[in-house]
């Protein structure tokens, strides 16, 4: 599931697993902390908070959350469906973990989680459905740090969707399915699509 920022993809990943009741919910982003409590997000950040309320009141009470970074591990112990959104902040808490001040290192350690990633996904044995967003529809970034965001989600993002049964694009609210849309061949270095 792919497309823009707010342009519907997890309430689409939602209605495809909206007829089960044992999903696992598995959000990438860094918790809520209590309000007045510091951490990684600024407790008075009001706009994340409403956005992660948000998603939370969407989901069915049944649905179980793990709020991780490590995605492989939650996907090797499902026995149930899995809903990971997204990679836009896995990928970001993969880099923080290894600093922004060493793209290189940056880019090498997403590359390697990204393969842990990919090999989790093809041995699940249960439906995994994955929200990611489309960076590269815009401006290229001014900085160094976010070129290689948008560089390696572009390259993260083919290399599940090589993998992946369905792929979905979601723009606009509305919903194309790419599935069965001629595959890019892979590009020199990472073993995907190259712009």
């Amino acid at each position: 599931m792919t497309g823009p920022v707010r342009s519907g993809k997890s309430r689409h990943a939602e209605d495809l697993l909206s007829d089960r009741p044992d999903v696992t919910y598995v959000a990438t982003g860094p918790p809520l902390p209590p309000s007045g409590a510091t951490g990684p997000l600024d407790p008075g950040d009001v706009e994340w908070r409403r956005r992660v309320e948000s998603h939370r009141d969407r989901r069915p009470s049944t649905w179980h959350t793990v709020e991780t970074t490590d995605v492989a591990r939650a996907l090797d112990a499902a026995t149930g469906p899995v809903l990971v959104d997204c990679l836009g902040t896995w990928l970001t808490a993969v880099v923080d973990a290894t600093g922004w001040e060493d793209l290189e290192a940056a880019a090498s350690a997403v590359r390697r989680e990204a393969d842990r990633l990919v090999e989790s996904l093809c041995r699940a044995s249960v439906p995994v459905v994955v929200v990611t967003n489309e960076v590269g529809w815009s401006l290229v970034p001014t900085t160094a740090s976010g070129r290689l965001f948008q560089d390696e989600l572009g390259r993260l993002n083919a290399l599940v969707a090589s993998v992946a049964r369905h792929v979905h694009l979601v723009v606009a609210g509305r919903v194309l399915d790419l599935s069965d849309a001629r595959v890019v061949p892979p590009g020199p270095g990472a073993g995907t699509p190259d712009a």
